[in-house]
């Protein structure tokens, strides 16, 4: 059963991390799992498979800086919300809560970070005791991903345009047109989403969160290398009808790392754990196991 939205708000904990207060969630037993959510959501993404996941591994989830019920800081001295920030606000919760192993399930936004941990683990700078990871849909290879019009136009000049005038109405339509033609979200949904990005008013630092884009480009030799340094112990479970990174970028993770593992799923757009909860649990357990 699927955890309701106010049950989830109710679970939350807390710590601090730069003077920010970072919302996040544990459950379960076993090998640590650490969950980085995507672009533009919240940790709430999980819901669907938590429990699943949760009767094999201890789960660790955080909302990003910037992201659901964390703080959002307008400036300061690091309200670039890079993708490193992000990275080091994941391993400051691991050591909160004295994790020094664990694995790591990432979607959209979050594959950067894993990609970050990744390059950390291979330069010895960070992440020493990261196992097994799991890719969702996301940017994996920048050449691969095809943004929407609205980050076009979020990472523009005219970029805080976008958070102006970004609404429930305009977030609702966007936001379904990542989604597979069969398995998409309904209004309830969308209201569920969006109040998460709404929180403190989030949806006014939309196109400030759009600084992963210019990370991804400026990183890509080095979280995509990272690829290959760890290439038997990762895999991709990726929707094929996502516009945003969908087989077309699955194809470049079958070239790019033959030995990888990876799973197609035919009918599922770019939130594979939304849309197909069952299978990516299962997919993904077998995979950690």
């Amino acid at each position: 059963m699927t955890i309701r939205l106010i049950e989830w708000r109710e679970r939350a904990q807390h710590f601090e991390f730069e003077g920010h207060r970072i919302a996040y969630w544990t459950a379960g037993t076993g090998k640590p799992l650490l969950m980085v959510h995507g672009f533009p959501t919240a940790s709430w993404d999980w819901a669907p498979i938590w429990e699943r996941m949760s009767s094999e591994h201890s789960l660790i989830a955080a909302d990003m800086l910037g992201f659901g019920l964390s703080d959002k800081p307008r400036s300061g001295p690091r309200s670039g919300y890079s993708i490193h920030w992000q990275t080091d606000m994941q391993l400051a919760l691991l050591e909160h809560l004295g994790i020094t192993e664990f694995d790591a399930l990432v979607h959209d936004y979050g594959v950067s970070v894993g990609q970050e941990l990744l390059a950390r683990q291979e330069e010895c700078s960070g992440a020493a005791g990261l196992g097994k990871m799991v890719f969702l849909n996301g940017g994996i290879f920048p050449d691969q991903h095809r943004a929407r019009p609205i980050q076009k136009l979020g990472v523009s000049p005219l970029g805080f345009l976008v958070s102006r005038m970004l609404s429930r109405k305009g977030f609702g339509k966007s936001f379904s047109a990542v989604f597979g033609p069969d398995t998409q979200p309904s209004e309830q949904d969308l209201d569920e989403f969006w109040s998460l990005i709404a929180e403190q008013d989030g949806n006014r630092i939309f196109h400030k969160l759009l600084h992963y884009i210019g990370d991804r480009r400026n990183n890509e030799a080095r979280w995509v290398g990272a690829l290959k340094y760890s290439e038997d112990r990762i895999g991709l479970i990726n929707g094929a009808k996502d516009p945003v990174s969908g087989e077309h970028a699955f194809r470049r993770w079958a070239g790019h790392v033959p030995l990888a593992k990876a799973h197609l799923l035919p009918n599922v757009g770019h939130y594979p754990q939304v849309e197909a909860p069952r299978e990516v649990a299962e997919k993904a357990l077998e995979w950690l196991a």
